[in-house]
């Protein structure tokens, strides 16, 4: 009989501290019914002590899914304990994920603290959870700096106090995949009681090492990963939960099952993507654009001929249609709702029409509708309800003249026009939109993406702007640039006007 390993995903946690990723409740629940249906065991929904947010999030989508383990994240704290219980009374399976920081640098700088108060501070934390919960995860903050001995004395402590998972977080992604499996490999032979604990994998990307360190770590014996969707998380990100899926779907040699549904991966990465307003880089192993496209002649010689000469795996077992339906300004609402079913998208008829007249719009601007675009227009009109709309945009610039921009805003439904110059038609569209909105904000970043080639491609555009001491992250999409850094800035400003 081969291993079971468990998905642990912390796309809504860990995931969701990427500056600008920041999910409302209902869409945290979209992604977690998503992560249901992918076959996650254990979904990490928050950090309920951080914020009403996080809280209010754990709550629903513990009464939203039904048989993934619903965490939520604590510190060694009693407080946060008692915070994280509450915000679980409604899960079917719960559990609390509560540690501390091991390194030395963690306990001298961080807590300027000790050794032996880390341990004491630990097994209090994990004992105080157990009264509430059965199923207890302890997390040693920084393990990949921890020497290993004293990793050990911590980890067979906090088993001995009723710990069921021990992580083992890389959390900056320092170790070497023969360190890190060296790591796990010397708690499993090392730890008492260690068999009656799961040990779980935590690495980050830092030196672009995260999947090669979380299979390192299985082939040392651990049984749990924890993984986000296309890799997200702080800094360079988390392990990508479709890499590890997908490795140990093609290498049989290790016998090691999962129970992803890997033909849901594609469509849950996209919707994860354009919920977070995060873009998937062209070439990410699995989910990019040319993760299955072959542009050298001698490539696609090989592959017409026998697509296993440079296909590992098999477009299909990732959710990815070879033949999909070819969107153009002649196809129905039926063809448009297939794409959108296929991306991780379902829209109510009402909200289906209103997406159909945009993307008949774009066909007629556009030779070729991509999926990137599909899930542009599927995202705009999740923001059609905001405050803050634009009426009409026009600009007049070229060589050797100033650019003049004339705007129009509605605003709750009360109407504004005005107009400006600038050092460009963008800066000329920002000044005319600081006539009309008073407020004292600065542009910290301004990044243009184009999502394919092409002259008529719809480019993507994102902003911090920072206003009373607070960044915000705006962005927006559309096949004139101006127009996409004007949507972008009325983004960031819609999430602090009132």
């Amino acid at each position: 009989m081969s291993d079971r390993l468990f998905i642990f995903d912390t796309t809504l946690r860990d995931g969701e501290q990427v500056p600008g990723c920041q999910l409302n409740t209902v869409e945290k629940i979209q992604v977690a019914k998503a992560l249901e249906a992918l076959g996650v065991d254990i979904i990490e929904a928050g950090f309920p002590v951080s914020s009403p947010g996080d809280f209010n999030s754990v709550i629903e989508i513990s009464k939203a899914v039904t048989w993934p383990t619903i965490c939520a994240l604590t510190r060694a704290v009693e407080r946060d304990i008692d915070v994280a219980v509450e915000a679980l009374k409604y899960a079917k399976h719960k559990r609390i994920h509560t540690g501390i920081g091991t390194s030395d640098s963690h306990i001298k700088y961080k807590f300027n603290s000790t050794r032996e108060e880390i341990i004491e501070r630990a097994v209090a934390a994990v004992k105080y959870a157990k009264k509430y919960v059965e199923d207890v995860e302890f997390y040693a903050e920084d393990a990949g700096r921890t020497d290993n001995e004293y990793l050990a004395r911590v980890i067979e402590a906090v088993v001995k106090a009723g710990a069921t998972v021990v992580n083992i977080p890389d959390t900056t992604g320092y170790c070497l995949p023969s360190e890190y499996e060296a790591k796990i490999r010397f708690l499993k032979e090392n730890v008492n009681g260690i068999d009656n604990a799961i040990i779980s994998t935590h690495c980050h990307n830092d030196l672009g090492m995260a999947t090669a360190n979380t299979i390192a770590g299985i082939i040392g014996g651990a049984r749990q990963v924890e993984v986000t969707m296309n890799g997200i998380g702080e800094r360079a990100g988390n392990t990508a939960l479709e890499e590890v899926a997908m490795i140990l779907k093609s290498h049989h040699e290790f016998n090691i099952q999962t129970n992803i549904n890997t033909q849901k991966i594609y469509p849950t990465s996209r919707m994860v993507s354009s919920l977070m307003n995060m873009p998937i880089q062209p070439n990410k192993a699995i989910v990019g654009r040319n993760a299955f496209a072959h542009s050298s002649g001698i490539h696609q010689d090989g592959v017409l001929k026998n697509l296993q000469t440079y296909e590992i795996i098999n477009p299909h077992d990732v959710g990815i249609d070879d033949s999909s339906i070819v969107l153009t300004a002649r196809s129905g609402r039926a063809a448009l709702k297939h794409r959108l079913s296929s991306l991780g998208i379902d829209l109510e008829k009402e909200k289906l029409d209103k997406v159909y007249d945009e993307f008949l719009k774009l066909a007629d601007r556009k030779k070729d509708i991509n999926d990137d675009d599909v899930l542009m227009l599927a995202g705009a009109e999740r923001s059609t309800n905001k405050r803050i709309k634009v009426d009409y945009l026009q600009v007049t610039s070229g060589v050797g003249v100033r650019s003049v921009a004339s705007l129009g805003l509605d605003i709750a439904g009360e109407k504004f026009e005005a107009a400006a110059s600038g050092n460009g038609p963008v800066d000329a569209a920002i000044k005319a939109l600081k006539n009309i909105i008073h407020r004292n904000m600065t542009l910290k970043e301004f990044t243009i993406q184009a999502i394919s080639k092409g002259s008529d491609d719809v480019g993507k555009v994102h902003m911090q702007v920072e206003y009373n001491k607070h960044v915000y992250y705006g962005f927006g999409a559309n096949t004139d640039i101006v127009a996409a850094s004007v949507e972008a800035y009325i983004d960031c400003i819609n999430k602090f006007i009132k």
